[in-house]
């Protein structure tokens, strides 16, 4: 895969992972992390918002073991890291093969809609302080999940805006970045308003 440094094909992320589904009966995180590289933020948020969103996302501990990568890589993307790491106790947990595969065929019409509305633009929007205030705003959109993991599939609004994020670091769309960031915002306000 390529470096963030490079736009990543979207259509290419789903059908990578698609394929390592259709090759494995369990895929671990390491699996993915190998396939997509370990230089790819945008996908590695991108790709742990739509597991999340798919109905995968329904299985018990899964919305938080995502979250917990989301921060992990968000951190080291702070921290201005060429590459992430991510510890073998994350690096080992695994999901279906099937169930993988399926999610990402079910997702794939929407991707190949995307994947021909985005676009390089508004540069100055994709660099260095946007990319750490996105990786802020990652972190603190993926602490939310915990708790509204009680509530089914609620923590798919937060996910959502990750996988945006994530969308706009593959395609350096800085309208996506925007566009995210306004998300979050939002979301920021209406759970203080809800607990005021």
């Amino acid at each position: 895969m390529a470096e963030d440094s490079e736009k990543i094909g979207l259509d290419d992320v789903i059908d990578g992972m698609a394929d390592i589904g259709s090759q494995k009966d369990r895929v671990s995180v390491g699996d993915i992390q190998e396939k997509i590289g370990e230089r790819s933020f945008g996908p590695f948020l991108f790709i742990p918002a739509m597991i999340e969103i798919s109905p995968v996302g329904g299985i018990p501990g899964l919305p938080t073991m995502l979250a917990v990568i989301v921060i992990l890589v968000s951190a080291q993307m702070l921290l201005g890291r060429k590459h992430f790491w991510l510890p073998a106790f994350l690096a080992n947990r695994s999901v279906s093969g099937n169930k993988l595969k399926n999610a990402m065929d079910r997702i794939q019409p929407l991707v190949r809609w995307t994947d021909k509305i985005i676009h390089e633009r508004l540069s100055w929007a994709t660099e260095a302080l946007y990319m750490r205030v996105v990786a802020l705003l990652c972190i603190l959109l993926a602490l939310t999940v915990p708790p509204l993991e009680l509530i089914p599939f609620a923590s798919t609004a937060p996910f959502g805006t990750i996988g945006l994020f994530g969308l706009a670091l593959m395609a350096k769309d800085g309208l996506l970045v925007l566009i995210g960031m306004a998300f979050a915002a939002g979301a920021f306000i209406l759970g203080y308003v809800s607990l005021v």
